[in-house]
């Protein structure tokens, strides 16, 4: 059952929720907080991201088309990631994205664990 609910913590956008409330309740071993926070500043960088490039295209005159394109190979591949992530955990394979791990450690190791 772990190892199918750390899967669950990857799955793109629906996993975000998860892997808060595990981080919110501070229970579970060390590789489902670590996981959980990878799912939680993926999901987080997706969505700012998401929101800057939409806003952008929406107000811009000159390339709104490249920032809608972009803007769909940044989904792409946080849904790859995911995917890749995913693939990784079921062949008993570490979990963790050099610079994303890091990342989320720093950033949310403090506050939500």
């Amino acid at each position: 059952m772990p190892k199918m609910q750390l899967l669950l913590h990857l799955v793109p956008i629906v996993g975000f929720f998860p892997s808060l409330w595990t981080l919110y309740r501070g229970q579970g071993s060390r590789e489902q907080l670590a996981i959980s926070r990878l799912s939680i500043t993926l999901a987080l960088t997706w969505l700012l991201s998401y929101l800057l490039l939409s806003t952008g295209a929406a107000t811009s005159d000159f390339f709104p088309l490249r920032l809608f394109i972009l803007n769909s190979f940044l989904t792409s591949g946080y849904f790859l990631v995911s995917i890749w992530l995913i693939l990784r955990l079921m062949q008993g394979k570490s979990g963790r994205l050099p610079g994303f791990s890091n990342l989320a450690e720093r950033l949310l190791g403090k506050y939500l664990s």
